[in-house]
């Protein structure tokens, strides 16, 4: 399927007009990145276009699509139908894979040049495994609105990087302290949030917390933003008992004794993207006595457990006995391709977890939006998430 102008011009290039290709190329640059019409039942049909040599040329992350080189030219082009209320990241791909990219502009992976509407994820400072990356921005007219993530400044709450010691991990951890604006700590509600750079800078979620503060929405709070080095992220996040007890038994009793913020798991939570939200959820089963609450966007619920298999966490929950807890998750209708080493789609495991956790009778908030694996998702659903779990 695609848009009768777009197909008008392709037919054209094909035939050997000799400036048909050119004009295609000055329509993508015109609209400053993907050619957008309306599609059937709802949808948008969105052409990619690209220019440049390569063996391939694919469009990957939320939006999938394999471009299709005009005969004797250097111009790629193609179209997809997709929901109207897409909110999405992608870039180009030739050959290879790897999300976010590391380059901003060519490259095996990259950004797509004609789009100014580049989502960065910077490279975190005390990380020396980490690098910088890179993302386009597909934001169709009918997308959701993104309320909280603009409006006049608010009095922004102070954060400072300490160490916390870890005998658990072996060694102290990096965790940016995030404190009320105009509030005491004591006794304040606590949130620990994982894989703390992205999701102080990627995600924002300082700015909303901010927000929804001193709007009144919810109580102040006090967030633990936990750094994780690159390289150990898949060994330490996840279900691990050494992760477990730094968080339940090490860092909380660290903000207790520093912060002498609140002791009630009910005003105490986690909260996460992907791996980290699998880590939010299983701490605070493991841990029912600290934590009350969890949030998990996208979470990585096909991951194995100590005996091997897959989706050890939902069946956890399906097998212990129901915790005092209130839980959040999301996941992308788009995350429908098979997870690693062949293991279910994120779409499926998290509805798989939502239905063990309504059989349960757990108090569950689930929601899933138009996109994928999505940042720019995530950050618009964390404040009705942090709301629905810590509200007035």
């Amino acid at each position: 399927m695609i848009d009768e102008r777009i197909d008008a011009l392709l037919t054209q290039a094909r035939a050997g007009a000799p400036d048909a290709a050119e004009r295609l190329w000055r329509a993508a640059r015109a609209a400053g990145g993907p050619l957008v019409s309306p599609g059937p039942d709802g949808t948008s049909l969105v052409t990619f276009v690209w220019r440049g040599e390569a063996r391939t040329a694919t469009v990957c992350w939320g939006v999938e699509a394999v471009l299709t080189r005009v005969p004797g030219t250097d111009l790629w082009h193609g179209t997809v139908a997709v929901p109207s209320r897409l909110r999405t990241l992608y870039y180009l791909g030739h050959g290879r894979t790897g999300s976010p990219p590391d380059d901003s502009g060519t490259g095996a992976t990259h950004v797509d040049p004609l789009n100014p509407r580049t989502v960065a994820f910077p490279r975190d400072p005390g990380d020396p495994t980490d690098r910088d990356g890179y993302a386009s921005l597909l934001e169709l007219p009918g997308a959701p609105p993104e309320p909280w993530l603009s409006g006049p400044p608010v009095p922004a709450g102070p954060r400072e990087q300490v160490e916390v010691p870890s005998a658990a991990l072996g060694g102290a951890r990096r965790v940016t302290v995030h404190r009320p604006a105009r509030a005491s700590t004591v006794d304040a509600n606590v949130l620990v949030v994982f894989d703390g750079y992205l999701a102080q800078t990627v995600l924002r979620v300082p700015d909303l917390v901010d927000r929804l503060v001193a709007a009144g929405r919810i109580p102040p709070v006090v967030v633990l933003y936990v750094h994780v080095e690159d390289a150990r992220r898949d060994r330490e996040l996840g279900s691990t008992p050494e992760y477990t007890a730094f968080v339940a038994r090490e860092l909380i009793p660290w903000a207790r004794g520093e912060l002498r913020v609140t002791t009630d798991p009910v005003r105490s939570g986690l909260a996460g993207a992907s791996l980290g939200g699998l880590t939010a959820a299983h701490i605070a089963l493991a841990a029912p006595d600290v934590f009350g609450r969890a949030l998990s966007h996208s979470g990585s619920f096909w991951r194995a457990g100590p005996d091997g298999e897959p989706e050890w966490l939902t069946r956890q929950f399906a097998t212990r006995p129901r915790a005092g807890l209130r839980l959040y998750l999301d996941v992308g209708d788009r995350e429908t391709g098979p997870g690693p080493a062949g293991a279910a789609p994120q779409v499926d495991v998290n509805r798989r977890l939502r239905d063990v956790l309504t059989a349960k009778g757990y108090p569950l908030d689930y929601r899933e939006y138009p996109g994928g694996h999505d940042y720019v998702n995530w950050r618009r659903l964390f404040p009705d998430a942090l709301t629905g779990l810590f509200g007035h």
